[in-house]
C-alpha cells in the first residue's frame, strides 16, 4: 500500500502519475461504490469517499480490509487536519474520521509520500 497526502490543489495526482505505475484500473472517491476500493489499483480523493460512506458502519473496518483484501493499492487523499475547524458537526466528524483512517493506514502501507506544491517528501519508506 502507498499512501500519498498532501493539502488541496497541490499536485498530489500528478505527483502520483509521474512516479508511479498503477495497471489496475483509478478510481474517484467523489463517485465510486463502496466495495470498488478493494478491487482498484489507486483510488484518487480518497477524502471525498470517506465523506460520502461516513454513515456506514464498516467504514472503520476499512483500513483492515483494505489490508486483506487489496494490500497493493495506492491512496491520494486531501489532508484536512489543518485550517480552522468547522462549525458544522458533520465536517468535523469527517475530518477526524479521514485522519483517524488514514493514521492506520500509514501505519500499515510501505511508502507514505507528502505532496505541497508539486513536490513530493517521502516521509516513510519501509
Amino acid at each position: 500500500m502507498i499512501l500519498v497526502i498532501g493539502g488541496a490543489f497541490q499536485g498530489k495526482g500528478s505527483y502520483v502519475k509521474e512516479h508511479f505505475k498503477v495497471d489496475a484500473p483509478w478510481i474517484d472517491g467523489g463517485n465510486c461504490t463502496f466495495d470498488d476500493i478493494f478491487s482498484c489499483g489507486a483510488i484518487e480523493h480518497f477524502h471525498r469517499f470517506v465523506y460520502r460512506f461516513l454513515d456506514r458502519e464498516e467504514l472503520g473496518e476499512l483500513p483492515k480490509r483494505l489490508v486483506e483484501e487489496n494490500p497493493g493499492i495506492l491512496i491520494i487523499s486531501d489532508e484536512l487536519g489543518y485550517g480552522v475547524v468547522p462549525v458544522d458537526a458533520k465536517d468535523r466528524y469527517w475530518r477526524e474520521k479521514t485522519g483517524r483512517i488514514c493514521t492506520s493506514l500509514a501505519a500499515h502501507a510501505a511508502e507514505v509520500h507528502r505532496v505541497v506544491c508539486g513536490i513530493g517528501m517521502v516521509i516513510k519508506n519501509a
